[in-house]
């Protein structure tokens, strides 16, 4: 896992940003002596602002439904689970169906909350670049306003998927925000996502200080402006992303990011996840990260939200066996994804716990509603051969919001298939590149093609809140046969049927339910989505 080292750095940068700027961000009278008269004069002002951008980012999934969580039990990779006498909201979710659980009308609401926290910190900062003393150092401005328009867009591009029809705030402001057409939101997305690309200084992975880990690069906008191209163009079937960034120019950004990034593959696969290769662990911060949300031990319940507080979700249910922690079930893996894999693809066995076939002593099927007999592995919570929580080994004895693994948003992997998707005249290449790593002496060519393309993404990022979202944009009628589906699944130990039905993906468009809450706040500038 991470050094102990690294991590007390990432805390002291995070605990500055509470302290340097969060109280006078967020609340409307200041309580310290800490205003916007007095305060973003200087670098280190700015500095301490943008840090605290990052943590908005960074606390948006501690309450609420996480988006990595709710994307994969959205998918057809996962169902909702949970345990067996836990209320329906995960069902209501998986299945698109607010008649499993009608008093879950605020599923997302702290999320809602959270992520224009994050939107306000980072609005805030960038309304005030013209008032700093920048110095002599004209690059300073740029990385930084650069850095922060991309978790700006970053946040908006999560809040546009999840709901669709969002109020967008450019600037920092209180007033009740009617909601904007998804093209204006992908304006600005895009906009914030070039002017990143193009003013961060070309720093090569190799070249990076270890200490900078985590923090935005030229090639992490580009990366994401390859994903937002392939998102839009897709979902709402348009040539281009909102006029801004055509096919070919998606597709230079990208080739960028792989001939001058200085990324690679890591060698073996399961060397990515703790919890698949425990000693060999290849490190958070590894050449084929591009960009992750940083986490560490801390978190309490006295204000340090610096944990990551969904994994908890992802685990098994109320039982550890070593390697893996304890966990709540939320993520029962689909028994069609396992079967997906070739028997000589490694994915499998790194990216899926197989209670049979790892010949695990599981005995809460009692507990556990939609078993199925696998859970997700890559980011399972785990213990240590004594037992306890690996927070536990940090003096956290939290482990419910004491986990630590970083969410890996972007990985190399992801750049190359969809340099290839986009047409690039390495495509093959690129392709077989990543089925190589995954078959190693099994590999046997396959020619790309564009369902070999989705299929391989499926396998690749399994279990990383990819899967839905490349479902989507192959076209809502095609996502909904994807992942409706009639089957049998085990709640309590009994066999029960399980069914998902198109015709509600289709109704939602694969949107979720704004919060009710800030509909009633908003009184009635809000409108709910389609089929909730």
């Amino acid at each position: 896992m991470k050094t102990k080292a690294i991590k007390i750095y990432t805390l002291t940068i995070f605990l500055f940003a509470m302290g340097s700027c969060k109280k006078g961000f967020l609340d409307t009278e200041p309580i310290t002596t800490v205003t916007d008269e007095n305060f973003y004069k200087t670098p280190k002002d700015a500095f301490a602002a943008l840090v605290g951008c990052y943590d908005g980012l960074q606390v948006v999934w501690s309450e609420g439904v996480a988006l990595p969580v709710a994307a994969e039990v959205m998918s057809d990779n996962t169902f909702g689970g949970t345990g067996n006498s836990d209320g329906l909201g995960y069902q209501m979710i998986d299945e698109f169906d607010k008649s499993r659980s009608p008093s879950d009308q605020n599923l997302y609401e702290r999320n809602w909350i959270l992520y224009y926290k994050a939107l306000y910190r980072c609005n805030v900062l960038l309304s005030k670049m013209d008032q700093i003393a920048w110095g002599s150092d004209p690059q300073l401005r740029k990385t930084y306003e650069s850095e922060t328009r991309f978790l700006r867009a970053y946040l908006l591009f999560d809040m546009v998927r999840l709901w669709g029809n969002i109020p967008l705030l450019t600037v920092p402001t209180a007033e009740n925000v009617p909601q904007a057409s998804p093209d204006e939101v992908y304006q600005v997305i895009a906009s914030d996502l070039k002017f990143a690309a193009e003013n961060m200084q070309s720093i090569p992975y190799a070249a990076q200080a270890v200490k900078d880990h985590g923090r935005v690069t030229k090639y992490a906008a580009e990366a994401l402006l390859g994903r937002v191209f392939l998102f839009y163009t897709g979902y709402y079937n348009k040539p281009d992303l909102v006029g801004q960034v055509n096919k070919s120019q998606a597709l230079s950004y990208l080739e960028d990011v792989i001939t001058a990034g200085g990324y690679g593959l890591v060698e073996d696969f399961a060397h990515l996840w703790p919890a698949a290769s425990v000693a060999d662990f290849a490190g958070e911060g590894n050449k084929e990260t591009i960009f992750s949300i940083r986490y560490t031990y801390t978190s309490d319940y006295n204000g340090n939200t610096d944990g990551n507080h969904w994994m908890i979700m992802t685990g098994i249910r109320e039982q550890a066996i070593y390697p893996y922690g304890n966990g709540w079930g939320a993520e029962t893996v689909n028994p069609k994804l396992w079967n997906s894999y070739a028997a000589a693809d490694t994915r499998k066995v790194a990216s899926i716990i197989s209670i049979v076939d790892e010949k695990l002593n599981f005995t809460n099927q009692a507990g556990q509603r939609e078993y199925t007999g696998y859970y997700a592995k890559k980011y399972s919570p785990m213990i240590g051969e004594d037992g306890k929580p690996l927070p536990e080994s940090f003096g956290n004895n939290l482990f419910q919001i004491g986990q630590f693994q970083d969410y890996v948003s972007i990985r190399y992997a992801d750049v190359l298939l969809m340099a290839a998707e986009l047409g690039s005249p390495n495509a093959q290449t690129y392709f077989n590149t990543v089925r190589q790593r995954a078959l190693q002496g099994g590999f046997t060519p396959l020619v790309i093609s564009p369902e070999n393309i989705v299929r391989e993404r499926r396998l690749e990022f399994a279990f990383e809140g990819i899967r839905y979202y490349d479902l989507l944009r192959l076209g809502i009628s095609r996502a909904a046969q994807e992942i409706a589906e009639t089957t049998t699944v085990l709640n309590g130990g009994k066999s029960a049927q399980k069914s998902i039905n198109a015709g509600n993906i289709i109704l939602t468009q694969g949107l979720q339910q704004i919060p009710y809450t800030q509909i009633t706040l908003s009184n009635g500038t809000l409108k709910q989505n389609n089929g909730w």
